[in-house]
């Protein structure tokens, strides 16, 4: 086909609004230039700055969550950290660029050359790999390994869960089944993406989208050696090739990483391999992962979440411990999703009598306050993504209280004048989601709706509320969430939980189960808009939909204080990410 040319991926920041702004809240101190660096910390500094930045090699990197992780298989990570931990030890054609500030939404090449060239109808993508690149056991990455790893993506009765982005995207009507029933020889009869040799990749779209280099930049992009598939059981032990490997994977307490001899800085800038080992610990009790991160016997909360209550209040009453604490806002919304399959909140005016009753003040109190819980959330675009309208309040929820008047009129409407009965559904292991379901709780008990707390192990998330089956089983009416963007557009943060082709079996985050023509329409249009300004009205359009069906109760636009260990370096908040980017970090210690 005639007519390529060199997709832009270096735009990306013209797609947002520029999360600089966004990401200052806590401080009025920060306002250097977001691609500086500095050896001396203060609230809130790594927002915008790389804070203690260094070169220092050796040193163990203690992380440390109050979650499991949901998988260390590439095609299955969905949760925002371990997409982060991913960069450690999977690498992709293309990654965001380890930067601070807007820069760190652009795009640069990882396994890949250079950006792709494009089609001059926007369908068709080709890689070229760089040369010398390696699995960590010395066999070389080819561009058949990419495949096959993208083909792993399509086995979802094997290995579900993780984002469906890119088997969306590729299946172009074959109905590909993955690689383990897989009829070609060599297990690589996906159609749509040709290896013509071992340095080249071609994709084929069915349709132009500008979002196609975010999807191949998730972990399911990752090369997999075929010969070292293990299919469920591949998170035990992915092959590395990043610079770190796995030495040990267990599952419920945590990861030992140590250096890949295999990886090869010459082709790879994006990434650092300072410390010796990286260990993960995983814990059930967040308070006292806290205050080992006040102790210094922890270096990072790996989740991101923020700390607890306790924690909280000695971080903001000592003014050294205030030095290596951050409160950016990180692109999430925290929110409740009303199920539109469990009655009586099948009917929209009871799901409206929901929004109305709960109370705005007590859910952001619950999540922390403004400082480390964020601004009231007022609709489902958060104010980092370009076509958002942080003033776009249509329940009126930047006044900051329940609307008891206008709860109790949406259950006349309803049928059921007096209340109804229903659950609610959140992650026991969050303290802040459990207590905003208290306050939820309490709110709604003032207009007659009684709401049972039905909590659940957060490593069960796909199984539990990401199952359909079991929400409408177990008459999950509310679920408590959050979200932020799988990549930095309207659609890479609110098409994954508002339009109809992402309901999934398990692992679903379309949690009302929206599934709306007019706001599909309006998501494959703005695929489809070349201009990224056109692109997010049809986002926005979309959003407004999204809020006119009554399907979510926004809580906040995210913040969350974190807490490093002092001793860290190169400690930034990645926009791409929304989080500290691991593959940076180091220890100046040398312990």
């Amino acid at each position: 086909m005639a007519g390529k040319t060199k997709v832009m991926v270096a735009s990306a920041a013209a797609l947002t609004l520029g999360l600089t702004a966004a990401c200052g809240g806590g401080s009025d101190d920060n306002k250097g230039d977001n691609n500086s660096s500095t050896n001396g910390a203060s609230f809130n500094a790594a927002a915008t700055q790389v804070v203690n930045a260094s070169d220092k090699k050796g040193g163990t990197l203690n992380l440390w969550s109050p979650q499991d992780a949901d998988s260390f298989d590439p095609a299955i990570s969905y949760y925002a950290w371990t997409i982060d931990m991913n960069r450690l030890y999977s690498r992709t054609l293309m990654t965001y660029t380890p930067k601070p500030g807007k820069d760190g939404l652009i795009l640069s090449p990882d396994l890949a050359q250079a950006a792709p060239e494009v089609s001059a109808d926007g369908k068709t993508y080709t890689f070229k790999l760089k040369s010398g690149i390696k699995f960590d056991d010395g066999s070389p990455i080819t561009s058949k390994d990419i495949k096959y790893g993208i083909e792993r993506i399509f086995a979802q009765d094997v290995l579900p869960n993780g984002p469906l982005y890119l088997m969306q995207e590729l299946d172009g009507g074959q109905k590909y089944p993955g690689p383990y029933k897989d009829k070609d020889p060599n297990k690589l009869g996906l159609k749509t993406v040709e290896t013509p040799d071992d340095s080249t990749i071609v994709f084929h779209l069915q349709a132009a989208n500008a979002n196609f280099p975010y999807e191949l930049a998730l972990p399911g992009g990752s090369p997999i050696p075929q010969k070292r598939d293990t299919g469920d059981k591949y998170a035990l032990k992915p092959a590395s090739s990043g610079p770190y490997m796995f030495e040990s994977v267990q599952p419920g307490k945590g990861a030992t990483l140590v250096k890949n001899p295999n990886w090869d800085p010459a082709t790879d800038p994006n990434r650092k391999q300072l410390p010796d080992k990286i260990v993960l610990t995983i814990t059930t009790n967040a308070d006292d992962m806290d205050a080992r991160l006040i102790a210094g016997t922890a270096d990072l909360d790996a989740s991101q979440s923020g700390v607890q209550t306790q924690a909280r209040t000695q971080i903001l009453t000592n003014d050294k411990l205030k030095q290596t604490a951050y409160n950016p806002n990180n692109g999430f919304i925290r929110y409740a999703a009303l199920a539109t399959t469990v009655a009586p909140l099948d009917n929209a005016e009871c799901r409206k009598a929901v929004i109305y009753a709960s109370d705005p003040t007590t859910l952001q109190t619950a999540r922390g306050g403004p400082i480390a819980g964020g601004d009231i959330a007022t609709n489902m675009l958060p104010p980092n993504i370009l076509g958002s309208d942080p003033k776009y309040d249509p329940y009126g929820r930047a006044q900051g209280k329940p609307q008891i008047d206008k709860a109790k009129a949406a259950l006349q409407a309803c049928g059921k004048p007096t209340g109804f009965s229903t659950k609610i559904a959140v992650r026991n292991n969050k303290p802040a989601e459990v207590a905003t379901a208290t306050a939820l709780q309490a709110a709604l008990k003032a207009v007659g709706i009684n709401a049972d707390i039905f909590q659940y192990d957060g490593k069960d998330v796909g199984t539990v509320v990401g199952s359909p089956s079991v929400v409408k089983a177990k008459g999950l009416g509310i679920m408590i969430s959050g979200w932020g963007a799988d990549f930095p557009t309207g659609y890479g943060y609110l098409a994954p939980i508002a339009m109809g082709k992402f309901i999934a079996p398990s692992g679903n985050y379309n949690l009302p189960e929206i599934n709306d023509p007019a706001i599909n329409d309006l998501f494959t249009k703005g695929l489809s808009e070349k201009d990224a300004n056109a692109a997010a009205d049809d986002y926005k359009q979309a959003n407004e939909k999204v809020m006119e069906g009554d399907y979510f109760v926004p809580f906040v636009f995210d913040k969350a204080l974190n807490y490093y260990n002092p001793r860290l370096t190169n400690v930034y908040f990645h926009q791409g990410l929304a989080m500290v980017d691991f593959a940076s970090l180091g220890v100046s210690d040398g312990k």
